[in-house]
């Protein structure tokens, strides 16, 4: 294995084009001959500014060689960690009982959970299937990927590497395999399925048979107590993708009628530690494929990007990718269940996990976890223990993304697509995306794309009424368009299109997409208002709610800038949406609670001059009674709050108490805060209306939220910046924005109360991440972009904490795409490896 590195220093123009000549003829020199020529992987990492690697390589096992080194440079202990969790490794390594450090699509379960999950669902047999439906080129990557991750994990242990420190000299620090990097790969199918139900699937253990000779047992009716503990129980389900307070983004594509270029913003609101936050990296092989944008920790290509032709963004997508089946199990067999009267027995899995106790010891924990035809048997006991899998009843649950082995294809295909339709048609003939919206723009087109084409379950009206069961009717006024169905009838197996992409799917013809020359948009809502202009109806009800459902404040801001932006009254020049615009617009930190409601709710709870304390006696968020009362001290809060503009700059002064007002008041029923409610006729302006006929709750609420601050040891007229912010080996970053709940359009979404030290967005937050703003130009494709958190978790490397203060200040990246761009980026580092 070999390695050179070339630093460009760049101190003028003249000087710069001298030295690249050099550095060509350099790398030309050093690594022609028989040793290159017998190089199994040769690669190019050119880092530029902020240390993005741009990876260029002549096949595709060196261009994943080189971006599996690079990822592995910057983020090797949580990509190996991982590794360890998609094993099904965490006990051992970590102990039963600790929670994964980290959150992400699976959330945080106990280690123990995890790994009978994913042990489970991750199976040899699953994982094969998935690999041997993988294409050539996507195998080749995977096969080079790990070579380049393995490299560094080789030079850290032979000292020819250093930082790491997390991970360095841990046992669970290995070389990976091939399989370690299909299941990281297949588990981000699960991330709207069955990654939100890890310790029912983990936990799924059957009862003991019944005593010979013992009466069948029965179904209990469900009593409406038992119904309404079922739904508030399926209510609180934190689901990671698709649930009420899971993660989001935005995303915007403009056409010729609202850009003079085609014009796009992808800004996804991801997890910002973790295996799932993202990556930012060009991938380049010559006359192949040449492909800048990000992807997750572990994952070989670019899920969200542009190439010299098209550009794209997603967003989480409201269409359920899941559904239960209810089994009626055979008379005295509680591992088997009927079907149309005939036994079906289910198969089992006996899995045997190492668990390290407290003194070290290792010991065997093993459990027998069972597979319908449908998919895993879930424990639903936790959630009520009417759920249970008792001896007349199971429950199954089947993802649809089990059996999408497409995915990556799809954004394999993508990467290299030419044109928007084609684009667009590799959309429609793969079917594959697992759970997100899409948006995308093309160079010389004329029009914006959305979709919400991927893999859906196909059920019919007429199944939904037939086949739910009573427990499905009780789970649906939580979950509602989750199919949960009788599993003893044929009948009410998923449904099969003519062009279905895989049994038991949406055919891509009934499912929504919109070509507009404005714009089309996705702030998380349903496909309904992609562009309200143009509203899409008549799709099949799992996709998601069309017109019968308020829009998400978030939603409604998104749509309303852009019109605004278009009539000209934002307060920007002109009514066309430009790049410069766009970068503005997008972390200017609205606040449409603000703009809706401030003057009212102040004058509400504000009353006197100064206005006078109000007594406190529960706190409407939290519930805790405060015994005795207390009378808070509002005037400085008021004043403050009065002359705020409503917007959560860096700045900006109170937001805070905003924040923490507006997180207790709208736990208030719809019917009670607002005077008018919504309706399809005007989504983006409804509801609206401050309710404040009757101020109680709201000055309570205002009044908890004051005195939370008060109680947090940060000043009431504190600025946004020193409330909200991320924490790099020390330094305090101030940062901007705010959580979509309280009306932000720019994200930075902590997980933290003010009274516990503040917004940190240093645990599990969410926010915006990697963000892109893509033109068109006649000269070439220019992108603007930020990784919000910055490309490397490892406190030790230099771009730990770079982009993170970048993105505190507001200065979009201008990203180097050609060959001549990245050559005269005056950061520009080019290391030569292979293997």
């Amino acid at each position: 294995m070999t390695q050179e590195k070339f630093v460009a220093l760049h101190r003028s123009q003249a000087g710069r084009g001298l030295l690249l000549v050099t550095a060509i003829g350099l790398l030309a020199g050093c690594f022609g001959g028989s040793d290159g020529d017998n190089a199994r992987y040769s690669a190019e990492i050119r880092r530029t500014t902020m240390g993005v690697p741009h990876i260029k390589a002549d096949n595709w096992g060196s261009l994943g060689y080189g971006f599996g080194l690079a990822q592995a440079q910057d983020n090797l202990c949580t990509i190996a960690e991982s590794f360890v969790t998609y094993r099904g490794e965490r006990s051992r390594w970590f102990g039963p009982d600790a929670l994964l450090s980290s959150s992400g699509t699976a959330g945080r379960p106990r280690n123990l959970d995890a790994d009978f999950f994913h042990r489970h669902v991750l199976s040899a047999d699953a994982v094969a299937a998935f690999r041997a439906a993988q294409p050539g080129d996507v195998s080749e990557l995977i096969e080079g990927f790990v070579a380049g991750y393995n490299r560094q994990v080789a030079d850290l242990k032979a000292g020819k590497a250093s930082g790491h420190a997390a991970c360095a000299s841990a046992g669970w620090l290995q070389p990976a395999t091939t399989d370690d990097l299909y299941r990281r790969l297949y588990a981000t199918n699960f991330a709207g399925g069955y990654s939100n139900f890890v310790p029912q699937i983990a936990n799924a253990i059957a009862p003991a048979a019944a005593t010979p000779g013992a009466a069948p047992a029965k179904v209990a009716a469900l009593s409406r107590r038992q119904r309404q503990d079922i739904a508030s129980a399926f209510a609180q389900l934190p689901l990671q993708v698709g649930g009420e307070e899971g993660v989001g983004s935005n995303m915007f594509g403009f056409g010729a009628d609202a850009s003079d270029v085609p014009l796009l913003l992808g800004n996804p609101h991801w997890y910002w530690r973790g295996p799932d936050r993202f990556y930012q990296a060009q991938l380049t092989i010559p006359g192949k494929v040449n492909v800048s944008g990000a992807s997750f920790l572990g994952v070989p290509l670019v899920l969200i990007g542009f190439n010299d032709n098209v550009a794209w963004s997603h967003t989480v997508s409201t269409a359920r990718r899941f559904g239960f089946f209810q089994l009626t199990l055979a008379p005295g067999e509680p591992t088997a269940y009927l079907k149309d009267g005939v036994k079906v027995p289910m198969a089992a899995r006996s899995i045997t996990v190492q668990s390290r106790a407290a003194d070290g010891t290792l010991s065997d924990v093993t459990r027998t976890l069972y597979t319908s035809e449908y998919g895993p048997l879930v424990n639903l006991a936790s959630l009520n223990p009417a759920l249970a899998w008792s001896g007349s009843t199971a429950f199954a649950m089947r993802d649809i993304n089990a059996g999408n082995y497409r995915t990556f294809r799809n954004w394999m295909r993508w990467s290299q697509a030419e044109s928007l339709e084609a684009f667009a048609q590799i959309q429609r003939e793969e079917a594959a995306i697992p759970w997100v919206n899409t948006v995308a723009v093309g160079r010389g087109d004329a029009r914006a794309w959305y979709a919400d084409i991927g893999a859906m379950p196909n059920v019919s009206p007429q199944q939904v009424a037939s086949c739910t069961t009573p427990f499905g009717q009780a789970v649906a006024a939580a979950l509602p368009r989750v199919p949960f169905f009788d599993g003893s009838r044929a009948a009410c197996e998923w449904q099969t299109d003519a062009d279905s992409r895989q049994p038991g799917a949406i055919g891509a013809s009934r499912m929504p997409s919109l070509l507009r020359r404005d714009y089309v948009a996705n702030m998380n809502d349903s496909y309904w208002l992609a562009n309200p202009a143009e509203p899409l109806t008549g799709y099949p009800d799992i996709i998601g709610p069309a017109g019968t459902q308020a829009q998400s404040l978030r939603t409604r801001l998104g749509h309303l800038m852009v019109q605004r932006r278009l009539a000209g009254t934002d307060g920007y020049a002109g009514k066309k949406a430009t790049p410069e615009v766009l970068q503005q617009m997008t972390l200017d930190s609205r606040v449409l609670t603000a703009e809706l409601f401030k003057d009212a709710a102040l004058t509400a709870v504000c009353s006197g001059s100064p206005a006078a304390p109000i007594t406190l006696s529960a706190d409407p968020l939290t519930g805790t009674a405060i015994s005795p009362a207390v009378n808070v001290d509002v005037a400085l809060a008021c004043s403050t709050l009065a002359a705020w503009n409503g917007r959560g700059t860096t700045d900006a002064r109170g937001t805070h108490v905003w924040d923490e007002f507006m997180s207790r008041a709208q736990r208030l029923p719809a019917t009670q805060l607002y005077t008018v409610p919504f309706s399809a006729a005007d989504p983006l302006n409804t509801p609206r209306g401050l309710n404040t006929t009757d101020p109680t709750a709201l000055r309570q609420a205002f009044a908890a939220a004051v005195y939370r601050v008060q109680q947090s040891g940060f000043a009431v007229d504190a600025p946004r910046s020193q409330v909200l912010f991320a924490t790099r080996n020390g330094e305090r970053i101030g940062l901007y924005g705010g959580c979509g709940a309280n009306g932000y359009f720019t994200i930075a979404c902590s997980e933290k109360r003010i009274e516990q030290g503040g917004y940190s967005m240093d645990e599990d937050p969410n926010g915006n991440s990697y963000m892109q703003i893509v033109a068109f130009q006649p000269g070439g494709v220019q992108a603007h972009t930020f990784l919000t958190f910055s490309l490397s978790d490892d406190p030790a490397s230099p771009h730990y904490a770079d982009y993170t203060r970048r993105y505190a200040t507001g200065q979009w990246l201008r990203m180097p795409f050609t060959e001549a761009e990245i050559a005269a980026d005056p950061a520009l580092v080019v290391t030569r490896v292979r293997e």
